[in-house]
């Protein structure tokens, strides 16, 4: 396995295991989900996915490098959703009706996966810390992180002469 391969499966197994932590946060230990919420374990599962694909089969240097914009642009979206969760969101007494919303309900994944995707709380019920900082705000340091070890691997593999 070439090494970008190795961090697109880094990559993708850090995403899922933040879906999975908060699984358990809601599941064994109560905390209902917001829209926000579940939008940004959707951008994680995607992330996921793409890391996933990107690391099995044959490494081309196009598919990496598509791999890793894909990433990039996934994980911007999750820093848009975090940082709007944790500050206009979380103070707002519903986001009903809010993009996260609607994108779950209308495309049907509240209803085909509630233990994934539903939505229990509000935005200002959702706001709960660990370690004295916002979920919102862990999630916004990881897509962050994402974000930058994807583009400084994407800049590396554009870079790199192909012959």
């Amino acid at each position: 396995m070439q090494p970008d391969q190795r961090a697109l499966l880094y990559i993708a197994s850090i995403s899922l295991l933040a879906v999975l932590i908060a699984l358990i946060s809601q599941h064994v230990y109560d905390m209902q989900p917001c829209a926000w919420c579940v939008t940004q374990r959707m951008l994680y599962l995607l992330i996921t996915v793409v890391g996933f694909f990107g690391s099995r089969g044959q490494a081309t240097r196009t598919k990496l490098a598509v791999c890793y914009a894909l990433i990039v642009s996934v994980a911007l979206a999750g820093v848009t959703a975090a940082v709007y969760q944790a500050q206009v969101a979380s103070n707002s007494f519903s986001c009903a009706q809010s993009l996260a919303d609607q994108l779950m309900t209308r495309t049907g994944l509240e209803a085909a996966l509630p233990w994934l995707f539903g939505i229990y709380a509000s935005c200002m019920d959702a706001r709960i810390t660990l370690f004295g900082l916002e979920y919102a705000y862990w999630s916004l340091g990881l897509f962050a992180l994402i974000t930058a070890a994807s583009a400084v691997r994407l800049s590396y593999l554009l870079r790199r002469n192909p012959y």
